[in-house]
Formats: structure tokens, sequence, C-alpha cells
């Protein structure tokens, strides 16, 4: 039974507890129906399509992929395989799909083929394709449900609802190029997985042409199968050249305008947006990130025009859901002002210093909902690690100036939606007056979805709860009780993980060290599951902390952009400095301290034992970024700059040069490389040239090569025994013969 595996076990067979909870949410603009995505139970992989009428409190699967496919199972081309790669996609069945502009009609690929669902009688349909040279990839409906496009063997493609009229919108004339398609470096760093955006009419796209020509060729072999072929991969690393990106405008007539922008000074398209409210919104920077535009493109020419600059001595970062327009054409955007990051829309902000928004999820007519953590603009919290779901209301073109809110009982026109009796991390769905809330925290594992309905004409605060959506998530067989604190001069947020059934009285703990702490990668988060795994190792007889110092999101722009040109020395030191102020309030062991990591954390994991042995005294370096000049444009350079104009920067956050094997030699600490030989993101050279390097000044270490293992280690045998692996290590590494505590050290 499933409820007698250990947790190593289940952890990897529930695929972290992801597989049979709910997600990719989708509310009609009436509020009526609820689509989503969701597997059978919490070991099935394949998502079904499923619709929840609200009024009747009634879901229904509405497409089922082993219905559809029958026996013949799911198979993946190369480009699904690389989409999921990059959004980091570990089911199958229905992964994603796409909705016309009253959530009637849902598209998506299955098995390269195509499908549509007519939400309301939860029917799904395969649409015969004529000419399409190539498995289906991101299907989108037309905002009135009477076309589908989609990208298919480089071309960008188009086929009525009913599977007439199959035809090629833009095709390329070689291999190097694609339409319709997000290049690697938008996918993996801009978080841009689209390549085409429908015009609010219906009737025209704007679709990305992608040029891979410039882009240096990788290839990644497969050791464990010499007889085949490695696979040619078109990676911009550091201070190489990147895929050339441009637009274009294709009517379903026929006809195609090119988008004209400055590209050779911006040559990073970052976002698309196209609404009824204004015209197509683009957002595109320069290559070293710190000068960004707003553009509006003219539909008839494909001229653009400024619309709005922002420059940034660090850098700009990019923000999920803007740019943006009000239904009465105001600009949303996010800004960082005065050492806040703030919502703006035109000329008014709308948030105080209190708040760091994260991300703008809808917007309506007054009103716009976002997410954000309490900054270092206010008093700090009592614990890290929340992040919340607002309210903000904004004057439209018919209010007269400094009117404020229309709900003036609003401190600064904004309220919290839906607020939670704990801390908690939640993000939102809206569609008319219906607000979907999923939502994490510590008391209990797994996402709670739940609808609410505002009332504003009974107070702001004032939410009619409606339904909530079943999750069939396993419930894990361990318990997690972080304490979130903070920790040192710099109150750096961390989570302190002691064993089950630890007493006072048992003494004091070997440590260990579970950060990500890069950019982006914020792991001290008021969400239960989470910190599962980060137990488990406590429970192995370890006192675990995360702790998330500068250069991660939450507390403030200074915060993330201190790490500007020194990734290495400020991430490293913060580690350093966490635990030290926590060694006078819980039980650590400061002469066994190990650190576990992977991707960022791998970094830092081996960035402390070279370079701090006199801290730590053994380390798991998993797929970490050795070479920065290895790594990727749009990544390395915003922190780093370009290679060619500051090697001695890139020398100094290396782990292979001199600097970067700066450790005393004589405290040489054990030492353990994993990484997957098919990853593409961070690929196996940065592992084989830190074990040469280490190998070449006398230093032991182990090297675990994960055969077909990508960046994302999905598989349920390999994620099993990787764990136990690192806890046999640790144990031999710092000499420990306990068997750990509780329940879950199984």
């Amino acid at each position: 039974m499933t409820g007698q595996l250990s947790f190593p076990r289940q952890h990897a067979r529930t695929q972290r507890f992801t597989l049979g909870a709910p997600r990719a949410f989708s509310v009609s603009p009436d509020g009526s129906r609820v689509v989503f995505l969701r597997s059978r139970h919490g070991t099935d992989r394949a998502n079904l399509l499923w619709v929840l009428d609200v009024a009747q409190g009634r879901e229904y699967p509405a497409a089922d992929p082993v219905a559809l496919l029958g026996d013949a199972g799911e198979e993946l081309s190369a480009e699904e395989r690389a989409r999921r790669e990059r959004s980091r996609e570990g089911a199958s069945g229905v992964v994603g799909y796409a909705t016309d502009s009253a959530v009637e009609l849902a598209a998506f690929a299955l098995s390269g083929r195509l499908f549509v669902t007519e939400l309301r009688a939860g029917t799904t349909t395969e649409l015969p394709l004529n000419d399409a040279k190539g498995p289906v990839v991101d299907p989108r409906p037309a905002p009135d449900g009477r076309h589908v496009a989609y990208a298919a063997g480089g071309a960008l493609r188009v086929v009525g609802s009913t599977g007439t009229g199959d035809r090629a919108l833009a095709e390329p004339a070689g291999t190097d190029v694609t339409y319709g398609l997000a290049e690697f470096i938008a996918a993996e760093e801009m978080d841009r997985f689209r390549g085409f955006w429908w015009s609010p009419d219906s009737d025209a796209l704007l679709v990305a042409r992608v040029d891979n020509s410039p882009v240096q060729r990788w290839w990644i072999a497969d050791p464990a199968h010499p007889d085949r072929e490695p696979a040619e991969v078109a990676y911009p690393a550091a201070g190489t050249a990147n895929a050339t990106v441009t637009l274009e405008l294709i009517g379903l007539d026929g006809t195609r305008t090119e988008v004209d922008w400055d590209q050779e000074r911006f040559p990073y398209l970052a976002r698309v947006h196209w609404s009824a409210a204004g015209p197509p919104l683009l957002l595109v920077q320069t290559r070293d990130q710190r000068t960004q535009r707003y553009l509006t493109v003219d539909t008839t020419s494909g001229a653009t025009r400024t619309v709005h600059a922002d420059e940034d001595d660090a850098w700009l970062d990019l923000f999920p859901g803007v740019p943006a327009w009000t239904p009465d054409g105001q600009l949303v955007r996010i800004a960082d002002e005065a050492g806040a990051r703030v919502l703006m829309v035109g000329d008014q902000r709308l948030t105080s210093d209190t708040l760091q928004v994260r991300a703008v999820l809808d917007i309506g007519e007054r009103d716009v909902l976002f997410s954000a953590a309490v900054g270092e603009g206010a008093e700090l919290p009592k614990a890290p690690g929340e992040i919340g779901v607002y309210r903000a209301w904004f004057r439209t073109g018919g209010d007269e100036p400094g009117s404020g809110a229309p709900l003036p009982n609003v401190p600064g026109g904004c309220e919290p939606v839906g607020a939670l009796a704990h801390p908690a991390i939640t993000s939102a769905v809206r569609g008319g007056d219906v607000v979907l809330l999923p939502s994490s925290d510590l008391t209990r594992p797994g996402v709670r979805v739940t609808l609410l309905r505002a009332d504003d004409e009974r107070g702001p605060a004032d939410w009619e709860r409606l339904a909530e959506i079943t999750s069939h998530a396993e419930r894990p067989v361990i318990e997690a009780a972080p304490q979130l604190v903070f920790a040192g001069e710099r109150n750096i947020p961390c989570a302190v993980l002691l064993p089950t059934g630890y007493a006072e009285g048992d003494g004091p703990l070997p440590v260990l060290m579970d950060p990500y702490g890069g950019p982006h990668g914020q792991r001290v988060v008021a969400a239960h599951n989470a910190h599962l795994t980060s137990q488990w190792f406590a429970d192995q007889g370890f006192a675990v902390i995360v702790a998330d110092g500068r250069g991660t999101p939450g507390r403030s722009p200074g915060w993330e952009k201190s790490v500007r040109h020194e990734l290495a020395s400020v991430t490293l030191q913060d580690q350093v400095d966490a635990l030290h102020g926590l060694a006078d309030r819980f039980p650590l062991d400061l002469g066994r301290v190990a650190i576990r990591g992977w991707s960022y954390g791998g970094y830092l994991a081996g960035l402390a034992a070279l370079r701090r042995p006199d801290v730590f005294h053994a380390a798991i370096v998993g797929a970490p970024v050795t070479d920065q000049r290895l790594y990727d444009t749009h990544y390395t350079e915003r922190y780093l700059g370009h290679p060619d104009e500051q090697p001695e920067v890139y020398a100094r956050n290396s782990l292979i040069t001199d600097d970067g094997l700066s450790g005393a030699a004589e405290q040489i600490r054990p030492m353990m490389i994993v990484h997957g030989l098919a990853d593409d993101n961070v690929v196996v050279a940065h592992t084989l040239r830190l074990s040469s390097a280490l190998l070449a000044a006398g230093r032991p270490h182990e090297v675990v090569p994960l055969s077909g293992v990508t960046h994302m280690t999905p598989q349920e045998q390999v994620a099993e025994n990787l764990l136990l692996l690192q806890v046999d290590f640790l144990r031999r590494a710092l000499g420990l013969t306990t068997a750990g505590f509780g329940a879950g050290a199984a």
C-alpha cells in the first residue's frame, strides 16, 4: 500500500506530491465555470482536463488522455520534450491548454495531435490536420473560438475549430528558423513560453520569428548508449550570440507586416500583450538588461512607439502579468522605486513601501489583483515566508483627479483577498466576481483551492465562500515542522528543521545547510510541502537550515541586486552568517556542518567546501554551474556582465579558476558531485571541468553521473535513490553512525 512506502519512494512516486493536485486554472468571465488540470490520484502522472460547474458544485472530466489515445500511449516529440524541460513539467497527459475568451472552447496537444474541447458539454474532438509537417505544439484558440493556431514543424498554422481549413500562415525557409515558438532564452530565463498572440478581434496574430543560425551548437551525448547520435542543442552561452527574434503581424487573410523596433539595441523580446483595451504592447530589453522600453505597435504599418522607459544601474527584472492595459487604456507595470517594488497604473502608484509586489494576477474595470510579500519598507513580520494576494483600486478616466479608490474605507485603496488564518503562499485567478484562490500554508500539506465571490456592497473584505476544488494528492508519510525565523545582523530569512521527536536534552546535532540561495529561488516559504525533503533529512539526525540570503526574492530590490558582480562571495557569506546567527538559538554542532544543493544550490555547496572549509566539513554538489562562461546569456550577463568586458568578474565567481579553488589546501573537505548526463540547461561539462580542476589540485572527490537524467531528475528510482545516496555520503563524511529519528527515516 502507498501508506507503507518510505518517504524517499513516496516523494519520488508522487513527483514531490504534485500528482493529483489541481492546477492551471481558468475561470469563465461570468464566473460560472472553472477549468483546470488534475490527475485521478496521487501517483497518476496523466492529467485530465476538468470543468467545475460553480452553481451546481459539480466537477466533470472534459478530456481524458487515456480515452483519447487508447492503447497507443503518449509519444513526445523533441519539441514537446524541450518545452516541458523549460517549464519543469514532469507530468503527462494534458499538461497545458488554452481557451477562447469566453472559456467555452479549450485546445491542447496530446502526442503531437490537436484536440479541442467543448467545455460546457465536456466533449473532446481531435481535429484532422492536412499538411502539418511535424507534431502540434502550443495550440491556442482565437478569442472568438472560431479558429485554433498552433506551431508545427517550425511553421505557424491555423485551422478552423471544427477541423476545416488547416493551413500555414508562416513557414520557415530553413531548419534554423521557427515561427510561433519561444526561443531557449525566453522560455528558460524570461518565463515567456509563447511565440504567438491572437488579436482581440481574432483576425490576426503577432508571431515571433526565431532564427537560431547565429547560436553556437553544443552536442549532448548519452555515454551509456554510444550507438546513439548526440543531441544537437543551440545553446547561447554567456558572451556568445543569441537567436535573432523578430515579430510579424500576420492576418488570417494572408497579409504580413513586420514589426519594427531597434532590435540591435533591444534584442530581447521579453513580453507581448494584446487586448481590446489598446494596441499591441511589447516589452524589450537591452542585452545588459539595464534599459527597457514599453512599445506600442501600429497594426497598420508595424511601426512602434515608446510609451514608457526604465533604466537601472544593476538590472531590470521581469514580472508575470505585466505590462498590460487596464480596460480604459492605462499602462500597468511593476517598478522599483525608492527601494520598493511597487504597482503602477498610469502615473498612479497603488502600493506603499510596505509591500513588495511579485506579480499582477488580474486587471479589472477599476482594480488590480496582485501578489506581494511584506518587505523591508515595513517592520519585519514575526516570521518570513508569506506571499499574499491583494486588491488595489485605481482612478479611471472618468474619476476626478485625486478622487482615490472607489472604496474610501480601504486604507490606501488596497486590501488582502481572502485573508487566511495562517501565514500562507497564495495566488489567484479571477473571472467576473469569482476569485479562485490556491493557497498553501504550514498547518497542512498540499494546496487548498477555494472559490470566493467579492461582495463590494457589503464591504471591501467581505468574501463569500462558494466552493473548493478537491485535491487527490497523497498525504506525506512525514510531517514537516519548520521554524521560520530571521538570523544574523541582516535578518536573513531561514527555515530550521529538527528531527521529529527531538528533545532538548538530546544534545547538539550535526548541521545540514540545504539552500538554493540564489536569484529567483525563494525556499523559505510558509508552505508545508516545500519543507518535506528538508524534514526528511532532519529525521536522519540533522539540524537542517534553509537560508534565503541576498539575491533571493521577496525582501526588496536592493536585497536582490546586492549580488551584482559578486554572486559567489555575497551568497556564500550569507549562508555562513545564517548558520552562525542561529547557533545560539538552536542545538547546532558547528564542528560537523555539511551543505547540499542543486543547480544554484549546488554551486553554493561547491563554494562552501572550497572557499570556507573552516565552516563547512562536507558538500553535496548537485548539477552546479561551475564555469559561468558555460551558462546562458540572459541569466549570467544580468549578474556578471559580459565575459569579454569583465573577465575578472567571471574568474572570481567561478569554481574552477584559482579564485574558485581558494580554500586552504590542508583543509580538504569531502565532496560528492552529482549531475545528469542529459542536462541541457546546466550541461554536464560543468561537473567534468570541476572534477578535472579538483583532480589537478590534488583534491579527492566523488562524482555520481546520472545516465539519461536532465536537470529535473524526474525518474522515480533515480529520485528515490539519490536521496538515500546523499544520506549515506553525509554519514560517512561527517563520521556519523546514528540511523536517524522518526518514522520517516527509513
